[in-house]
């Protein structure tokens, strides 16, 4: 969650509603999927934006909102900016919930078309949904091909950072798409209510799983791109100093310059790092730590001892290749700035 004092409103996002079969649910399922601004002494909601009307794809709304304030247009603006696991990154008025910018982050992004940002129209602010990409549309036990971001979207958990000196959002992205094929399923307590086999694998004549973006979030546009073999699934760090800092899955610690994303330094670490980067002073002294320890969603294959491909909703085929660079682990690594 993230809260502004000056307006006393809270900011989070809703989950995914289920089941993973849109078939099971019709209707837009308000309010899943949707950033909420909430006052927090009263509960009462002052706004809220739906980001994927009846979710077909497991597309849920819980990543970090980023506040900052930024000139747009020529005017001061309070901002909230949220990448979501659709692709899409949105740029809001935090005060009241306008929708300035909703752009995909990923131009792989297949599902939509983009959204609708005329004021006048009746779908605005609703993303087009391309029919062959709809696993509603298809219908059960269909096997919809090729679907882009997969279930584990274009950004999961792992968070982003802005920095006010760049006007930049440092954005750890996963580079991945997938099978998706909703099938019938009957709810029972205690047990999975999902009701879809998924695979997952790079887009289309590609081979890496994962990019570390820059992006304007006051144009929706992707100002760098570092490629990555697989998900970067670590937090971003952005420091005044310049340099942005990430993890890989396979291990590594990097530092990249903010404004060019040329890479500084590298330093491999015993496991993969799904852990954010964070940084401390003592004595003085700037230092830089990372908890590395391959698992998540991307790493459950490694993390659970599975093989079968489909397990893991599909990311144990995605990620086998992992196991060959890296092993498990939990270490932290602390690395003290030089004098």
């Amino acid at each position: 969650m993230s809260y502004d004092p000056a307006l006393n409103l809270v900011y989070y996002g809703s989950g995914n509603p289920s089941t993973w079969n849109p078939k099971q649910r019709p209707g837009d399922n308000k309010w899943s999927m949707t950033i909420w601004a909430r006052d927090p002494d009263t509960g009462m909601a002052k706004w809220v934006y739906q980001m994927t009307p009846h979710d077909e794809w497991d597309y849920d709304g819980v990543n970090e909102m980023i506040l900052s304030d930024q000139q747009v247009g020529g005017a001061a603006r309070k901002l909230l900016t949220h990448f979501d696991r659709n692709g899409l990154g949105y740029t809001l008025d935090r005060g009241t919930g306008e929708l300035l910018v909703a752009d995909k982050y990923d131009p792989k992004v297949n599902w939509t078309s983009g959204v609708d940002m005329n004021k006048s129209s009746p779908t605005y602010g609703r993303p087009k949904v391309l029919d062959q990409y709809s696993t509603d549309k298809q219908g059960e036990d269909h096997n919809n091909k090729g679907i882009c971001p997969a279930a584990l979207g274009t950004k999961d958990e792992q968070p982003a950072a802005y920095s006010p000196d760049t006007q930049l959002f440092y954005v750890p992205t996963n580079h991945v798409c997938m099978d998706y094929e909703p099938f019938k399923v009957s709810y029972t307590a205690g047990q999975p209510y999902v009701g879809a086999t998924l695979s997952m694998y790079p887009p289309s004549g590609e081979t890496h799983m994962g990019n570390f973006i820059a992006w304007d979030g006051k144009t929706g546009k992707i100002a760098w791109s570092n490629k990555e073999q697989f998900s970067v699934w670590s937090g971003a760090l952005a420091t005044a100093g310049g340099v942005v800092f990430y993890g890989t899955l396979e291990g590594y610690l990097k530092a990249v310059d903010a404004k060019t994303g040329k890479e500084l330094y590298k330093f491999k670490t015993p496991s993969g790092i799904i852990g954010n980067v964070t940084t401390y002073e003592q004595g003085g002294r700037q230092y830089v730590a990372v908890l590395s320890g391959v698992g998540g969603w991307a790493g459950i294959g490694l993390a659970a001892g599975l093989t079968d491909p489909t397990a893991g909703l599909g990311a144990v085929g995605g990620y086998a290749a992992l196991s060959n660079y890296t092993a498990l682990g939990g270490n932290l690594t602390v690395f003290a700035l030089p004098q």
